[in-house]
């Protein structure tokens, strides 16, 4: 009886196949989960840097009613037109200040440099600082809206009971007369909301200087 040919078979190549392909999965699990990594780190990176982005776009363009900073008066000069300027002040919750202008409302022309005043006292029995964010209303004429000095600008420390006078020196960019967008424009709101800063930056006075002094900023 006639035999039929047997075929050889290498047994011992089964585990060094499977080892094989073992150790490319761990290779694809290892470069999936560095590109996750890198993907997580990135997302990260982007959230921390879209804050500072955002403020310099907002005070780059005037987005949002973001006031723009000036360093000196308009080169043209005042306009004949006029617009009210209505003032608004609020505290967030957690700052125990009590905050108002002295004035509600005011009447200026276009171009003027105007200093109005804010007063501010905090009536807790410890000392507390805060931050003044701002914008203003309409949103489109933030662009327009100059400050030239305003205490929004840097951190307030205030001593227990202390109350203090605060200025906001700005006015009103004459380029708006040419945005004719803004023709029926009559008043514009400058909002303040004060936020409490649970860990103030210490800015030692100068040599000589008074301690009690408390200059308005």
């Amino acid at each position: 009886m006639d035999h039929e040919p047997t075929i050889s078979r290498d047994v011992s190549a089964k585990p060094a196949n499977r080892q094989s392909a073992k150790g490319r999965g761990l290779g694809r699990d290892v470069v999936v989960a560095s590109i996750c990594g890198g993907v997580v780190a990135l997302m990260v990176g982007a959230s921390y840097a879209a804050v500072p982005f955002y403020n310099w776009f907002c005070r780059a363009t005037g987005f949002n009613g973001t006031t723009q900073v000036a360093t000196s008066a308009p080169a043209t000069g005042p306009i004949a037109r006029k617009i009210s300027v209505r003032f608004d002040s609020n505290i967030a919750p957690g700052l125990p200040w009590k905050f108002e202008p002295e004035q509600n409302e005011i009447e200026v022309n276009i171009g003027q440099v105007t200093t109005v005043y804010y007063t501010v006292t905090n009536q807790a029995a410890r000392t507390t600082s805060g931050q003044a964010a701002y914008n203003v209303a309409p949103l489109t004429v933030g662009s327009y809206f100059q400050k030239i000095n305003c205490f929004c600008f840097t951190e307030q420390t205030m001593a227990p009971g202390e109350k203090r006078e605060m200025p906001v020196v700005f006015y009103v960019d004459p380029s708006i007369a040419d945005d004719h967008e803004n023709d029926g424009l009559n008043t514009i709101t400058l909002s303040y909301t004060f936020y409490p800063v649970k860990d103030p930056v210490v800015k030692p006075l100068a040599s000589g200087e008074d301690d009690k002094r408390k200059g308005n900023l």
